[in-house]
């Protein structure tokens, strides 16, 4: 008899498990509280890592697929002064695939696939151990059982309290959104500032960071120190609110940094949180985490290409068979904790040096990355 088997999260660490899963003909639950697949915007672009992100999508049988879509030209970066100074300008060769960038609603369809999600189903609770195996509760009062659940749900989790009580925490750092949409019609200066991939200016305390989508759609993220009610006297459904008070914070920059914020669209505000940089737990038989619901850490490029691989590995696990299913999600586990470790450390200090006091430690953070 095949495991009953649950993942709750249509992210990239839920799609890559149940994706790996259909594709070794495992069936798979899988629950997300969205009520359709186009419910919301899907978000910015992904930079997936050749060890990491690209490899999953290969345990999936979807790389070929995934290098039609991908845009290695993304992968440019520019890093400018805030007077408006070029100080780096690194362009990939034009065979670089190390990390092709991909929309995130490219990605979540490329990963969808034939797989049936069930929309609407929001898990609000797990619970463990009782005699039929874990129990999930749903928003709508419904319960199912399942031998194993898995919580790939994101930063504040509903099925992280089965296994730990940990929750994220404020990093001092906050991040608001923006967006320009056909860039290089109507704004064909801020698109050649752009390029290809991404641009990124540095202050003290405080960068704006343009990111280049597919269609001419532009993501651009101010980023500062702050404490975390930073907003309490403005309104942030407010865009002309946000927008004058985001220009006063970043007055003397360079005018073509500034029309990036100028010409925004409406602005999202996302704090940045992360769990303990060693978050780990005492092993529940029956549940598991992937992605942010294990080791949210910052936005800096590692922790979507984690999931995927996270899932994808655990999916292999779980479909290996016919061993203990316990013993194969427990060694899952602890090689989950030892690489997100690492990378949590990697991301908590790059966090420190791209929002910090000294905008030197910014540039000299990205040319570890890409040498001049």
């Amino acid at each position: 008899m095949r495991h009953r088997i649950a993942v709750v999260g249509a992210g990239p660490a839920g799609l890559a498990f149940a994706r790996v899963l259909h594709r070794h003909g495992h069936p798979v639950t899988v629950l997300e509280r969205d009520p359709a697949r186009d419910a919301r915007p899907p978000g910015g672009t992904l930079d997936l890592h050749e060890g990491l992100g690209q490899r999953a999508l290969d345990k999936a049988g979807l790389l070929a697929e995934f290098q039609a879509l991908s845009r290695p030209e993304g992968q440019a970066m520019r890093v400018l002064d805030t007077d408006g100074t070029v100080l780096r300008d690194w362009r990939p060769r034009p065979d670089e695939r190390a990390n092709p960038e991909i929309d995130r609603g490219q990605l979540r369809d490329l990963l969808l696939g034939p797989l049936d999600v069930q929309w609407g189903r929001s898990v609000t609770r797990v619970v463990p151990g009782t005699p039929d195996g874990v129990r999930v509760h749903l928003a709508d009062g419904r319960q199912e059982t399942f031998d194993l659940a898995v919580g790939a749900d994101g930063a504040w989790s509903r099925v992280r309290p089965a296994v730990s009580p940990a929750t994220p925490h404020y990093t001092g750092v906050t991040s608001v959104e923006t967006s320009l949409d056909d860039v290089d019609n109507r704004h064909p200066g801020l698109a050649r500032l752009i390029g290809d991939g991404s641009v990124a200016v540095y202050g003290v305390n405080r960068a704006v960071v343009a990111q280049r989508n597919s269609g001419g759609h532009v993501k651009v993220y101010a980023r500062f120190r702050a404490p975390l009610d930073w907003h309490a006297d403005l309104d942030l459904a407010d865009a002309e609110a946000v927008r004058s008070s985001l220009l006063r914070l970043f007055d003397g920059w360079a005018a073509p940094v500034l029309d990036l914020l100028r010409h925004g669209t409406a602005f999202v505000h996302r704090p940045i949180h992360v769990l303990p940089v060693a978050h780990t737990w005492t092993h529940v038989p029956g549940v598991t985490l992937l992605g942010d619901a294990a080791h949210l850490m910052p936005p800096l490029g590692a922790g979507a290409n984690l999931a995927m691989l996270e899932g994808a590995e655990l999916a292999e696990a779980v479909a290996a068979g016919p061993g203990d299913l316990d013993e194969a999600v427990r060694a899952f586990e602890e090689r989950m904790w030892a690489r997100a470790g690492r990378w949590a450390e990697i991301t908590t200090a790059g966090l420190e040096r791209l929002v910090s006091p000294d905008p030197a430690e910014a540039l000299a953070l990205f040319e570890s990355v890409q040498p001049t």
